[in-house]
């Protein structure tokens, strides 16, 4: 009895050909031959695994982009990454699509999306502020110019100035910062 295995390659790693033959010959040189012919087909796609979940969170909280994993059953895996913008109704309001395609080596695909709406529910901050000062009044100091941030956004700062004259004198200075509206590109 003699064995043989020949293997014909496919169109790629995992698509190919396994002929099996036997050959049986007796004492009298009479001999049966029987071909096995396997089709190996890679038709699956790769599996993700660790697909980050879908989240709401504040535009000062956006998490990292963590990449999942993928696995397929006959090949080796190429994972591509596209993350979309689409502007919310205001700057600092949005959401991404994160989206993960993994491609094996015989063209099976499948892709897995994590959505992060951010919003933007917390306050503009100014980067620093003035305290309160006594000083003579022919000596009052002029205004400082002051800068805010909100999420990352441009913001507007306005300043109003009011002398109150009396029995104690004093100035009250009022910054007041406001979102300009504008579209936060990532």
């Amino acid at each position: 009895m003699t064995f043989t295995v020949v293997t014909t390659p496919g169109n790629c790693p995992g698509n190919y050909i396994e002929t099996r033959t036997w050959i049986a010959i007796d004492n009298c040189d009479n001999a049966t031959t029987h071909v096995q012919k396997i089709t190996f087909v890679d038709d699956e796609p790769p599996v993700f695994s660790n697909v980050p979940v879908d989240m709401t969170v504040d535009c000062s909280n956006i998490p990292p982009i963590v990449d999942p994993t993928a696995t397929d059953n006959c090949s080796g895996v190429f994972i591509a990454f596209n993350e979309a913008f689409l502007p919310g109704p205001c700057a600092g309001n949005f959401t991404l699509t994160r989206t993960w395609v993994a491609e094996d080596d015989c063209g099976n695909s499948v892709s897995v999306q994590q959505v992060v709406v951010v919003t933007n529910d917390s306050e503009p901050q100014f980067d620093s502020v003035p305290g309160d000062i006594t000083v003579e009044c022919d000596n009052i100091p002029t205004a400082p110019t002051l800068t805010a941030n909100d999420c990352g956004a441009n913001v507007d700062v306005t300043y109003t100035e009011v002398r109150i004259d009396g029995l104690r004198p004093h100035v009250v200075r009022t910054w007041t910062v406001q979102m300009i509206a504008a579209i936060q590109q990532r």
